[in-house]
């Protein structure tokens, strides 16, 4: 439920614990009074101050993503962020955090596995509209990775970044002792088949030794799993997993979907790595 994972939020102004209020609309009020009403589509923005310098995924990159995903053709990797996340999951008052949620699909996996509370959070407001309808009983917030978390400390017991910022050092201070950060990141050759040719962006050399580094400091490196999961893609795929992701940022989405109109049925090779590492 919503209520679960209220406790372990704090407020962005004064740092002091939430409550949730039941009148129209919901609301979290802090001790202080600090209140932040829930948007129609049920998340809220914690957001204060200059906002973000952060490029959120437009309209369209979101709907994208949501069509793709909603097909199911990521879905053996949705299975394996739950595999990993469910051994410290797996009692009533855990509490999962999702960096980078998006529309929700992959923590939609984890809490069908799971009895946890969840937090998603994401600097999009029109992927948080389609995340709050996928996981009702999380609590979605607007807010921005690069800003300390409002999240207490020692309060989360699983976190899970999939192709999303990561902030070692807050997820240090959230995640609880013998908790587990599970970061999905692409590998070198995925979907090489579509990529080039559909402007997707290259993989950067050496990207899994750099994650690794970034957070050594503040975890240890307990498991580094591979997944290819083999695609057959028509046009219209084929458009939505180019847009959907930074690159759909610099390309055309009708652009896209004129030049993919003609493709049937393509084979293609996601290709992923799932970096497990836990907290001391």
């Amino acid at each position: 439920m919503l209520s679960d994972a209220v406790p372990s939020l704090r407020c962005p102004v004064c740092r002091g614990p939430f409550g949730l209020s039941g009148a129209a609309p919901l609301s979290l009020v802090c001790v202080a009074g600090h209140s932040f009403d829930a948007a129609k589509q049920g998340y809220f923005n914690l957001l204060t101050g200059k906002g973000t310098v952060f490029e959120a995924d437009t309209a369209e990159m979101v709907a994208a993503r949501d069509d793709f995903l909603g097909a199911g053709h990521y879905a053996p990797l949705a299975e394996a962020i739950a595999e990993e996340a469910a051994p410290v999951l797996s009692v009533p008052g855990s509490l999962v955090l999702d960096s980078g949620t998006g529309t929700g699909h992959y923590l939609r996996t984890v809490l069908e596995r799971t009895p946890a509370a969840a937090i998603g959070i994401d600097i999009s407001k029109f992927a948080l509209r389609r995340g709050a309808r996928l996981n009702p009983g999380a609590v979605n917030l607007v807010w921005d990775i690069w800003r300390p978390l409002p999240i207490a400390d020692h309060s989360v017991d699983a976190i899970i970044v999939v192709f999303a910022p990561r902030n070692p050092p807050e997820f240090a201070r959230v995640l609880r002792p013998g908790g587990r950060v599970i970061v999905v990141t692409p590998r070198n050759g995925h979907l090489g088949e579509i990529a080039e040719r559909t402007g997707m962006l290259n993989i950067e050399p050496g990207k899994e030794e750099r994650l690794t580094e970034s957070m050594q400091e503040f975890f240890t490196l307990a498991d580094t799993i591979h997944l290819d999961v083999d695609l057959k893609l028509g046009g219209r795929d084929i458009a939505d997993v180019a847009f959907m992701g930074p690159a759909g940022h610099h390309l055309e989405r009708a652009a896209l979907l004129a030049s993919t109109a003609s493709e049937t049925s393509v084979q293609a090779t996601a290709k992923f790595t799932l970096s497990v590492f836990t907290a001391p």
